[in-house]
């Protein structure tokens, strides 16, 4: 699940109430999950996954602005069919109420305790002082979806058991919110690079980093396709998170590695169970170990390390 910013695609106005419409994919296999929740993620604001015991196929559903980037989805989910190895699945469309959805997106994210270290505080709840907890405070209307999902969850509680390191050099690949940039950020004396390959999300981690306190020194956010940008090269990190899917996690596996500090730790996650195996093998072959797995659900995270 993504956040997502006011130029998003399918970016929603909190001041009016614009036409809307849910988009449902249904009898998906595991692992076509991550793809099609991606392919979603080109054009809703929100996008979520449900399980169905009873045939153990999973639901797939986002909610956009009605009729909005109709190309784009088409072809996001022609490439999902592809990538999953099945037909193209049908897709369902329903109005949706915007006032109602705004209205239940902030019911549907309250303040979230992860792990005992994190404090997960939407803006439209008190922002009291919180002993014992670090606050992580994101916008229900820009960042729904960023901490309930179980790979941030994953992240965090990956981070809250490597942290006694306190890793100066971070970089997060893949951010979208920041949520797991300023995390690092906020734990310690560190500098943060938060990278993300869509401009609109960005924007939204920039704002949230501001919002939380962080300036440039702290984090820095930039557009970055994986590894390419030449401020990028030749960097090495003493942590890495890649919150991202697990095909791209295994593309880049070798650049990941060549940019961890000897010692380093990395933090993967955006796969399922089923791919762990798969993921932990292209990481295996350059040098990295497996140091823990954390399951949250059908999804996993995983924390490698370099030798020192």
């Amino acid at each position: 699940m993504r956040p997502s910013g006011p130029d998003a695609p399918g970016a929603l106005s909190r001041r009016r109430a614009e036409p809307l419409e849910a988009l449902v994919i249904d009898g998906l296999p595991e692992h076509a999950v991550p793809v099609f929740e991606a392919a979603l993620e080109q054009v809703c604001t929100t996008v979520a996954y449900f399980r169905d015991e009873p045939t153990d196929t999973w639901r797939v559903e986002g909610v956009r602005e009605a009729g909005a980037h109709e190309d784009e989805l088409e072809a996001a989910l022609a490439l999902a069919a592809a990538v999953a190895g099945i037909d193209p699945p049908a897709v369902q469309v329903a109005p949706v109420e915007a006032e109602g959805w705004l209205a239940r997106t902030v019911q549907a994210f309250p303040e979230m305790p992860v792990g005992r270290r994190f404090l997960i505080r939407p803006t439209h709840v008190p922002d009291p002082v919180t002993h014992g907890r670090i606050v992580l405070k994101l916008d229900a209307g820009l960042a729904f979806g960023s901490g309930e999902h179980a790979s941030t969850q994953g992240c965090l509680m990956a981070f809250e058991r490597v942290a006694h390191r306190r890793p100066r050099s971070i970089c997060d690949l893949g951010s979208g919110s920041g949520i797991l940039a300023m995390a690092a950020a906020k734990s310690g004396p560190c500098r943060v690079l938060a990278t993300d390959i869509e401009p609109w999300s960005v924007r939204v981690c920039d704002q949230n980093a501001r919002m939380n306190g962080l300036g440039p020194r702290r984090m820095r956010s930039i557009l970055a396709d994986g590894w390419k940008p030449r401020s990028m090269k030749g960097v090495r990190y003493e942590l890495i998170f890649a919150n991202i899917l697990a095909r791209p996690l295994c593309a880049m596996a070798r650049e990941l590695a060549l940019h961890l500090a000897p010692g380093g730790t990395a933090i993967l996650a955006g796969l399922l169970g089923t791919q762990a195996r798969m993921v932990l093998a292209a990481h295996r072959r350059q040098g990295l170990v497996l140091e823990r797995r954390i399951d949250v659900g059908p999804w996993t995270t995983l924390v490698l390390r370099r030798r020192g």
